[in-house]
């Protein structure tokens, strides 16, 4: 099996060096993410923001979900993403 694969790429090489060029660096853009640190950042940092943003609400004092301030810290803390 290994050697009828090894051989069609010799083949394919031989023919055609540019397509074998391109689908190899096209496999290895989808392939190599999954292997950055990067993702593992972005996945956290994508978990931490909210995917609803608050509205500026006028609060007459009998409003105990709305933040008094939009700016106010709720939800998980970013500050391991100072720290890096």
């Amino acid at each position: 099996m290994a050697g009828r694969l090894a051989a069609f790429l010799k083949n394919a090489w031989a023919k055609e060096p540019v397509l074998v060029a391109s689908f190899t660096i096209g496999g290895l853009a989808v392939i190599l993410p999954i292997f950055s640190p990067y993702t593992k950042y972005a996945a956290m940092i994508n978990k931490a923001t909210p995917y609803t943003y608050p509205v500026p609400v006028r609060d007459d004092g009998n409003m105990p979900d709305v933040p008094s301030h939009p700016q106010d810290p709720q939800g998980p803390s970013l500050e391991w993403l100072k720290k890096l």
